[in-house]
């Protein structure tokens, strides 16, 4: 039995239609970010800019996207039906009568089921990774400038050491197979993953250590949500079985936060360095508050600003480096959708109509202009605050 197909324009109307919950939840959140954008803050300045609402709107379809797969998918990413195999984009699945929107590839999956599931993969791992990162060089980065001295020496030149290092060779130790059979990223990741429970205690610690209903109770958060985030990550021991990380996740964790926190500690580093000198520290100082006071409640959220725009354009770096490792058939598992592994998968094929490499290629592509174009926002906007 041969697959039949729908017409070209046809396609276009059922992807549209099948992202309806995409455009459902975007039309209500970018027009309440419209309508309420004044008091909005930092957030609501975006939509002053044409580069700053496609940003956004970039940014959130594929938010939206990952949180609604299930429902636009037509078909499960893994699932196999061997008369679909390399068949072009239309071809109706005989049983079901659902389409291959984009075609089959050489495992006879959905293309466009894939695409859509992949998008799950980028959104959890590129931003959780990039927000171990920044915790690491936030924690480290502020007390090496406000020091100086010794402690910046000797934070710097470990920073420097791995930045000297080649990325790509960095990235290809760190996520080769065997190497999960090694301590070494449970090591690393032991070490990474506590960071956010360091500076999340410390913060609360010097703002309320003099206000005890307050601090108890923080601290108290902070130790219990941390340790089980922390216990379900590393060691996969959640008593609920809720948070869990695959090995392979765990690896691209352990390898963009290694290889991103240096860059991230000299960032902050440099920024705590020209601010430490304001007329606002110097006062905090004479009040006789304490350092870490000083570096995480007067001079951080005076940093916030480059920051930010560092952690989108982070993103971007972190998602182009998933595909780049799944395309080389590292980090992630060879069945998962993910779109470096979908490009990959697709690229021995040859057609004339929709290449089944393009649609993942072009998810990429614009989750990270989306990114960039975000970033190009916030920068605009830091620069006139």
């Amino acid at each position: 039995m041969q697959a039949q197909y729908i017409g070209a324009s046809t396609i276009i109307l059922e992807v549209l239609w099948r992202f309806w919950p995409v455009w459902a939840a975007l039309a209500i959140v970018m027009g309440a970010s419209f309508l309420y954008k004044k008091k909005l803050a930092l957030y609501g300045q975006l939509f002053d800019s044409g580069v700053g609402i496609a940003g956004v709107f970039i940014c959130l379809f594929w938010l939206f996207t990952a949180i609604f797969a299930s429902t636009i998918s037509p078909f499960d990413p893994l699932g196999q039906i061997p008369i679909m195999k390399d068949t072009l984009p239309g071809a109706i699945e005989p049983q079901s009568g659902l389409v291959y929107l984009f075609g089959g590839d050489k495992l006879a999956r959905d293309v466009f089921s894939r695409m859509v599931y992949g998008s799950q993969i980028v959104l959890i791992i590129a931003p959780a990774a990039t927000g171990f990162a920044l915790m690491v060089g936030i924690t480290l980065g502020l007390p090496a400038g406000y020091y100086g001295g010794k402690i910046d020496s000797i934070l710097s030149f470990l920073a420097n050491l791995v930045l000297a290092f080649p990325v790509i060779l960095l990235f290809y130790l760190l996520v080769t197979p065997g190497i999960m059979d090694t301590p070494i990223p449970y090591a690393l990741a032991g070490v990474f993953f506590l960071f956010p429970i360091i500076f999340f205690s410390v913060l609360f610690w010097t703002r309320y250590k003099n206000r005890p209903d307050r601090i108890y109770i923080l601290l108290g958060l902070t130790l219990i949500i941390g340790g089980w985030i922390y216990l379900g990550l590393v060691f996969d021991r959640d008593p609920l079985h809720i948070v869990h990380i695959d090995p392979n996740q765990l690896n691209i964790f352990v390898a963009v936060v290694f290889a991103s926190s240096p860059g991230v500690f000299r960032i902050v580093r440099g920024l705590v360095m020209d601010i430490k000198t304001r007329d606002y520290v110097a006062a905090a100082q004479t009040r006789g508050e304490s350092p870490w006071y000083i570096m995480l409640w007067e001079i951080l959220p005076n940093a916030r600003g480059p920051l930010i725009v560092d952690a989108c354009l982070r993103i971007g770096y972190t998602t182009i480096l998933l595909g780049t490792l799944g395309y080389f058939g590292l980090g992630l598992a060879p069945e998962s959708p993910d779109w470096g592994t979908a490009i990959k998968d697709a690229s021995r094929l040859l057609r004339s109509f929709i290449h089944p490499a393009l649609p993942p290629t072009i998810a990429l592509m614009s989750f990270v202009l989306g990114l960039n174009l975000l970033a190009d926002s916030l920068r605009e906007q830091s620069m006139k605050d």
